[in-house]
């Protein structure tokens, strides 16, 4: 069982179809104690990094998630919002804290170039050719971007991927049994549900 961790930012449905696409039993949890019963977690997000924080401590979820995830070692995926909520703090609108899984800041895109921020639309990106997430994937995948801001990892080590967009962003982390996108997997077609699927039969 996969839950989707509902508090109130995010697109669920999609997500949602698309685990099931890979035949995933999957169960929207707008309850932290439905995080206890669940095998795997997927934090979704679309908003404000602000706004996310703040509805994952009214709702209880941060406690949840951390017993969940650090506790007891279940397999998380954090998509676009979700995964920089993982990080440490962000410079979204003011400097916010974060759940501080991985050592990192959320910044502004700022590309060299002409390039528009947000970023929007498809892109190629570059994986650790050892990642499990991205078994099976052709080299230089394409997957779907929708995002002013990203994670900036301290540690490379925790860099799963990069695209380049007017600059190298980091567009994919895993640290143990945590795993995230600033990318759409279920907006992006056949390369976004082997993603989903290598999810599912992930075993950190």
């Amino acid at each position: 069982m996969i839950g989707i961790v509902d508090y109130g930012m995010g697109n669920l449905l999609s997500v949602y179809n698309a685990l099931e696409m890979v035949g995933a039993d999957v169960q929207l949890c707008p309850e932290p104690k439905q995080l206890q019963t669940v095998e795997r977690i997927v934090l979704p997000g679309v908003g404000a990094f602000r706004d996310c924080m703040v509805n994952l401590k009214k709702k209880g979820f941060v406690e949840a998630l951390e017993d969940a995830v650090l506790g007891k070692s279940k397999p998380i995926l954090g998509i676009c919002l979700g995964m920089q909520a993982m990080a440490r703090r962000s410079f979204e609108g003011g400097e916010y804290q974060g759940l501080g899984w991985i050592d990192a800041d959320v910044v502004r895109l700022q590309p060299n170039d002409s390039l528009r921020v947000p970023q929007i639309g498809w892109n190629d990106i570059i994986y650790q050719l050892d990642s499990p997430l991205f078994s099976s994937l052709p080299p230089a995948p394409d997957f779907y971007f929708v995002h002013s801001y990203y994670m900036k990892c301290h540690n490379e080590i925790n860099v799963d991927a990069t695209c380049d967009y007017g600059g190298l962003v980091t567009v994919a982390i895993r640290k143990g049994n945590i795993f995230a996108t600033q990318f759409h997997p279920e907006k992006s077609q056949e390369y976004g549900l082997k993603i989903l699927e290598n999810f599912l039969q992930w075993n950190p």
